[in-house]
């Protein structure tokens, strides 16, 4: 049975799943949509057309679904998605899309975003992400699955962070970060492979000590950043490491790539 505390404001078109728990002092929007078992605890504020998958919890203080910080913004009626089992801590924020991005914030499942990271409007979060304190993320930021972002660091908008990256915390992330990288720093410069990951994930050695070899290749000092990527693409295609490493450089981006302090950014 849904479970809704007195003093909780739910609009009677809110859609509640089954074994939904409403915590006091909480306001839950008309359009809002919230999944079997989704905890929600006290003063929590949900609105505009957010969907919430089951198991979610989300601790007192967060805002979720609020129109984004953008003057252009007119209250179109935009999204945010939050996948199943994602865990959104005390002060998070969470902002709906825009008319100039792709009118929805998505964030994936199986998340934990931690006291006071923001969320801002047309991200795109995969899954088994983390947002340690205070993480901000700019309108339009795109993270992969498994990333890791260390507290306090701010990432600017647009930017594109691979899966199973590595930001260390206090860090300023202006350009794009590619899979499996570890970057720490203001301005965010590459500090290597996140190692510690891949083996936590049990990717198979094998595959890591080609990655580590793709990786010297491609961020050495020699000729373009453009030829090195052709090289490793010739060497290592087959790893599927490697390969989602070369599929993200060659996608279109606004930014620039992340790169280690002894290699310029040269034209792709």
């Amino acid at each position: 049975m849904t479970n809704i505390h007195a003093t909780a404001q739910v609009e009677p078109s809110a859609k509640l799943g089954a074994d939904v728990k409403i915590g006091p002092f909480c306001s839950i929007g008309p359009d809002v949509e919230l999944g079997d078992g989704v905890i929600v605890h006290s003063h929590v504020a949900i609105d505009g057309k957010t969907t919430i998958g089951s198991s979610c919890k989300i601790f007192p203080f967060a805002s979720i679904g609020q129109a984004p910080q953008d003057i252009k913004y007119d209250d179109e009626p935009s999204t945010v998605t939050i996948g199943p089992n994602t865990l959104v801590r005390e002060h998070v924020t969470i902002h709906r899309g825009t008319p100039t991005g792709h009118m929805a914030t998505q964030i994936g499942a199986n998340c934990f975003l931690m006291i006071g990271a923001h969320i801002a409007h047309d991200c795109n979060i995969g899954d088994n992400v983390t947002l340690v304190n205070g993480v901000t993320l700019g309108g339009h930021v795109s993270i992969g699955d498994n990333a890791i972002i260390g507290g306090l660091s701010a990432v600017h908008q647009f930017v594109r962070i691979g899966s199973y990256a590595f930001v260390g915390g206090m860090s300023g992330i202006a350009a794009d970060l590619i899979p499996y990288g570890m970057a720490v720093g203001n301005r965010a410069n590459l500090n290597g492979l996140n190692i510690v990951g891949l083996k936590r994930k049990r990717f198979p050695r094998e595959q890591i000590h080609e990655l580590r070899q793709a990786y010297r290749m491609l961020f050495s000092a020699e000729g373009t950043l453009r030829e090195r990527l052709d090289d490793v693409d010739a060497l290592f295609s087959k790893n599927p490491l490697v390969a989602q490493i070369i599929t993200f450089m060659k996608s279109d981006t606004d930014r620039s790539f992340c790169v280690p302090n002894n290699v310029a950014t040269q034209s792709r």
